[in-house]
């Protein structure tokens, strides 16, 4: 291995030449007390920045054992030091006369969100930073000097400052590990405790508009009423007082400024950790919840919604629906249906973001309507067989169109002002007659598997000579191929560097699993097993340190929004 002098030296031969000459930078450097890996240069080096390996030996990193012995806390440390790497080279970034930042370095900052992710690898042996530099030019020539400060100034801070442990406080890296650990173990408890999740007594819920940043401004803590609150062991906490949301069918009773908004964003936000100080560290929901809201417009293919709608226009059948565009009811019923396919367990629906048809039905208007009662299901019709027969939990929350749960819920909550109360009870002793809707004398098969294969044809990333063509341009939006795949609606995605990481699996599921016919659940299956055995490398060829871990619902989830999906048909 070559040392740092060899590798000053060949700075010193390429400054001022064309900057193609970056490219002879490509190996392994010893700077002493961190190795430089550099794989390959970008040949539009000018506007790609390109990936850096900072390997760190653990003789000299020196994080005790202890802080990455299990797979949560190991997880918790990377994210712990990606978070470190970005704050000192944001305090390396150079301003100019307007404020604007010229930085050479990056790293794949997280958000709120703690997952699995490329940004950091810790080991036994070393920790290693895959950092983006972006090789300085003046006039399409090496500009020598500054790459010579990015190398042996910049880099070096960076080390000293994020990954060795002795230059950490000790206080703040305990904590976030633990935090972590007390998360996943209140997950790991909850199905065993009968629920389908838990909010802590004193979280902090509020988010800034549509941000995922606490709203420090507007901090109401969440309040359990005392006769409601059970209790979690936390390996480090102790005993956590809170919410429990019991399995089953759970409804919430709140106005849309009573906190139930911000309490249902937080049970759907609960399928990840949180960061120390993000107010929801220990809002935390079972792993398979899935949050389904009304998507007007998306495309949806030969999905199986009878279980909502038993009529459609003529020319389309409810056990094969598809559309380019779906209107609210049905797009919601769709989102139902694909989440079911492949193991959803748990469904989260609020009264703001659903269709009103699909939630309930105003049997006032029976009498007026009748062929609405012939065509259409609303869910407070089927969430009680849902749960009953295919053993799912669901929370539905709202104000104004829940009152028809009431009959068939087995919890119903109420929030005011951020004050949690059970009132099953009272509502229990309201005359049911005044908002009981009627029992479907027919209702269908609700065990009946609904399997659909992907067509591989249909699943195409090419773009002109381009056969990869994924761009991640927001976390909404996702560029695969000629197609856009909008995820507006699909709220429980993380972050940006997620949404790129779909668009890679949705291309490795292609080469490596659809050259045979498989159930969209079973290639499902196959690429969770691939990510927990091999973890994020796999999706790529070349080594990428800014891809995040997706669950299976939200690729799934962008599969369905692929407007080439073309999907056979098959019952089981």
């Amino acid at each position: 291995m070559r040392d740092k002098r060899e590798f000053y030296n060949m700075l010193m031969d390429i400054e001022g030449k064309d900057s193609s000459e970056y490219a002879r930078l490509v190996g392994d450097f010893d700077f002493s007390r961190f190795v430089l890996k550099i794989s390959q240069v970008p040949a539009e080096s000018s506007t790609s920045p390109a990936l850096f390996i900072v390997r760190v030996p653990q003789i000299i990193a020196g994080f005790p054992p202890h802080y990455f012995d299990t797979p949560v806390r190991r997880t918790a440390l990377e994210d712990f030091l990606t978070r470190k790497v970005a704050d000192q080279i944001d305090t390396l970034a150079q301003y100019n006369e307007e404020g604007i930042s010229r930085r050479h370095l990056s790293v794949a900052m997280p958000g709120q969100k703690i997952l699995p992710r490329t940004s950091m690898l810790v080991t036994e042996e070393y920790v290693e930073a895959r950092i983006y530099v972006m090789l300085p030019q003046r006039d399409g020539r090496v500009d020598g000097e500054r790459v010579r400060d990015i190398f042996f100034e910049e880099l070096a801070s960076v080390v000293n400052a994020s990954l060795v442990y002795c230059n950490l406080d000790e206080r703040e890296l305990t904590a976030f590990v633990n935090s972590m650990e007390d998360a996943d173990q209140i997950r790991q408890t909850l199905s065993m405790r009968g629920l389908l999740g838990f909010v802590a007594d004193g979280s902090m819920l509020a988010r800034m508009g549509n941000t995922d940043f606490p709203d420090y401004e507007a901090v109401t803590p969440l309040r359990v009423d005392s006769d409601i609150q059970v209790e979690m062991e936390v390996p480090n906490g102790g005993t956590i007082k809170g919410l429990g949301i019991p399995a089953g069918l759970t409804l919430i009773l709140g106005d849309s400024y009573s906190g139930r908004i911000d309490l249902m964003k937080a049970l759907a936000a609960g399928i990840y950790n949180h960061i120390p100080g993000d107010g929801r560290e220990l809002a935390v929901t079972v792993p398979d919840a899935v949050s389904v809201a009304a998507e007007p417009g998306r495309s949806v293919q030969k999905v199986d919604v009878s279980l909502f709608i038993k009529e459609m226009e003529a020319g389309s059948q409810p056990a094969e629906f598809s559309t380019a565009e779906a209107e609210p009811s049905a797009s919601q019923a769709a989102g139902v249906m694909e989440a079911l396919e492949i193991g959803a367990r748990a469904f989260l629906f609020d009264e703001s973001t659903s269709a009103a048809a699909f939630l309930t039905r105003d049997t006032r208007l029976s009498s007026l309507m009748p062929e609405a009662e012939r065509r259409i299901a609303p869910l407070a019709q089927r969430a009680r067989h849902m749960v009953d027969d295919l053993g799912v939990s669901i929370v539905v929350a709202g104000a104004a169109s829940v009152a028809e749960f009431i009959p068939v819920a087995d919890t119903i909550l109420r929030i005011d002002e951020y004050a949690v109360y059970d009132v099953t009870q009272a509502a229990k002793a309201l005359d049911p007659a005044q908002f009981q809707i009627e029992e479907d004398p027919n209702p269908p098969d609700f065990a009946q598997e609904r399997n659909r294969w992907v067509v591989p044809s249909s699943i195409d990333s090419s773009k002109g000579t381009d056969d990869q063509h994924i761009v991640a341009e927001s976390i909404e939006l996702l560029r695969f191929g000629r197609g856009l795949i909008n995820l507006q609606n699909i709220t429980q995605m993380a972050d940006k560097h997620q949404t790129a990481t779909i668009g890679l699996i949705l291309y490795y599921a292609r080469l490596r699993y659809m050259d045979e016919s498989r159930p969209l659940r079973e290639v499902m299956d196959l690429i969770d097993r691939d990510l927990g055995t091999e973890g994020l490398e796999v999706l790529s060829r070349d080594l990428r340190g800014d891809l995040a871990r997706p669950r299976r619902y939200e690729i799934a989830a962008a599969l369905n929004r692929l407007s080439s999906l073309r999907v056979s048909h098959i019952e089981s």
